[in-house]
């Protein structure tokens, strides 16, 4: 299991080389280990090595992990994958953030069902911006619309955006596609004061969304190997 502490060390080094070359300040980019579909030993090999952020796709394994690991203090979770509306519940008694709120009826049940004794649920709003039928998100025309929604409920609270562009041949056409995200992001945090966090960049494109502002990268094979889906129960 120490190759994930070595992982973890060598993605953290990319990360600061990437904010040395697009002059980002060090240290201003989180890393978001995506464990889904690991076991909770390899978590607990991550989180002994410094590891706080743990982003989860499948709701009743994400449950399963923060029930499993209450122990270990300090760990955010971040749920990443599609929400269906009748496993809400879930994620609001259990996550520390969501990624993908994308519907009016999503962000009410998040809300509704986040319990009393909780802090409120941080969310970000997903943007389809390669415009993909087969990804969630809004468009960016849609944006105004739902941040003014989320705003104006109250268990939860607006960090930020996150988004999952299409595949692109290069670096450069990678930050292109970026660009409109990383300009409607900087005008929302400056109305919002609570809006800090891009969710943006994985492995494939960490370069691209690091020049393009990104606050938060998603990695997860590079940290935890390759994933076996063959005996997950979603």
């Amino acid at each position: 299991m120490t190759h994930i502490s070595d992982n973890l060390l060598r993605v953290k080094q990319d990360i600061n080389e990437l904010e040395t070359r697009f002059h980002r300040p060090q240290n201003s980019i989180s890393l978001l280990a995506v464990s889904k579909t690991k076991p909770t030993e390899d978590i607990i090999v991550a989180y002994n090595a410094g590891q706080r952020l743990f982003g989860e796709n499948y709701v009743q394994e994400a449950v399963a992990k923060h029930e499993a690991l209450s122990a270990y203090k300090g760990i955010v979770w971040h749920f990443i994958g599609p929400i269906q509306s009748n496993k809400s519940r879930q994620i609001a008694e259990t996550m520390d953030w969501v990624h993908t709120v994308d519907r009016e009826k999503i962000a009410r049940r998040l809300s509704e069902q986040r319990p009393e004794n909780m802090p409120p649920l941080n969310v970000l709003i997903q943007v389809n911006i390669s415009q993909e039928s087969t990804k969630a998100g809004i468009t960016l025309a849609e944006l105004g619309e739902m941040v003014d929604l989320v705003n104006s409920l109250p268990n939860i609270i607006l960090r930020g955006l996150m988004a999952i562009p299409a595949p692109q041949e290069s670096e450069e056409a990678q930050i292109d596609v970026y660009r409109p995200l990383a300009a409607a992001y900087e005008r929302l945090a400056k109305e919002n004061s609570q809006v800090d966090t891009l969710s943006i960049g994985m492995s494939n494109d960490l370069p691209a969304a690091i020049a393009s502002n990104s606050s938060l990268v998603r990695v997860g094979t590079a940290i935890f190997g390759a994933r076996d889906y063959s005996n997950l129960n979603k």
